[in-house]
């Protein structure tokens, strides 16, 4: 059982109904949930909203892992990459690809991270590559949500079988000799 499915359990343990809204959790309660809960929560956040928001991209696991080893062979084969580094890099493949299948645009003049408008001292500027797909930040807040981003698309796919950590890199660089 993931975090996130322990977090909803134990939110609802205590009569916390938990829904999605956007990128938004909405609580619902008869009392005030306890400090507990809420923490636990908020720090599973990204992974209770990846695990209640409906599959966007229409790939299933097999599509993943068909792409993840694509993806090894043609680093591997084709690129000369030992097959540790030919793994890390068809990972930040499927990581990459996530992130194209699902974007989180938002509306503009309005940071999606920080949530403060445009100013004059802080432009909100459009990421992303499609119309429509632009996610509208500060350039001092891009880094932070980027890195929620990536973290979002490496629990999604963990949850179809597909992992691949910076640790497991160096621990499988340094068995290798």
């Amino acid at each position: 059982m993931s975090t996130a499915q322990q977090a909803l359990g134990v939110a609802r343990a205590a009569g916390v109904l938990v829904q999605l809204d956007g990128d938004d959790l909405v609580l619902e309660a008869s009392a005030a949930p306890p400090a507990d809960v809420l923490d636990l929560l908020s720090r599973h956040k990204f992974s209770i909203v990846t695990l209640l928001r409906p599959n966007r991209d229409s790939w299933l696991a097999e599509d993943w892992h068909a792409f993840f080893h694509e993806r090894a062979g043609i680093a591997e084969y084709d690129g000369g990459l030992p097959r540790t580094e030919a793994e890390a890099h068809a990972f930040e493949c499927c990581v990459i690809e996530w992130l194209n299948r699902n974007p989180a645009p938002s509306p503009a003049g309005r940071c999606k991270w920080c949530g403060r408008s445009e100013s004059c001292d802080a432009v909100v500027l459009p990421f992303g590559t499609e119309p429509g797909t632009h996610a509208w930040l500060h350039a001092g807040c891009w880094a932070a949500w980027h890195q929620a981003r990536r973290a979002e698309a490496v629990a999604v796919l963990a949850q179809v079988g597909i992992g691949y950590t910076a640790t497991q890199v160096f621990e499988r660089f340094r068995s290798e000799g």
